[in-house]
């Protein structure tokens, strides 16, 4: 039988490997933010691997407690960085992508120019009809 006193060393093991996992991944993303080249690249080293580092670290600690009672609130911790990671790192390329603050020499694919050339245009009319209308009520 399985005594909690008995678990104990596994339990401290397995919290341990978890630690290890989570620091590692926190060190990747440190290094790819230190030698990426580009804003791009460093925003991807910073969002993926430290979502696996938190969870890792929250599972050592649900493990290394012992009280599951704190799993629903790791994983309520853990899913709110799961869903604002990718949005954050979203708004951050949208918004260094609108000032040029990329650099387009290493980009394999911009799919993001045909949208904001449309984008572009479409607003160029916009302006137009409201400068053409402006003008025809002044006279």
């Amino acid at each position: 039988m399985i005594t909690p006193e008995s678990w104990a060393p596994a339990r401290d093991i397995i919290a341990a490997i978890l630690m290890l996992i989570g620091a590692f991944m926190s060190m990747a993303a440190g290094i790819g933010l230190w030698r990426f080249p580009d804003l791009l690249s460093r925003m991807h080293a910073a969002t993926k691997p430290q979502v696996l580092g938190l969870f890792c670290f929250l599972l050592a600690i649900v493990v290394e407690l012992n009280q599951w009672v704190w799993l629903p609130v790791f994983a309520l911790a853990w899913g709110l960085q799961l869903l604002t990671s990718p949005v954050s790192a979203h708004m951050v390329g949208r918004a260094a992508y609108r000032t040029k603050h990329l650099r387009q020499d290493i980009l394999i694919k911009d799919e993001l120019a045909e949208v904001v050339d449309e984008a572009m245009k479409k607003q160029a009319k916009i302006n137009i009809h409201v400068s053409n209308n402006q003008a025809d009520s002044s006279n």
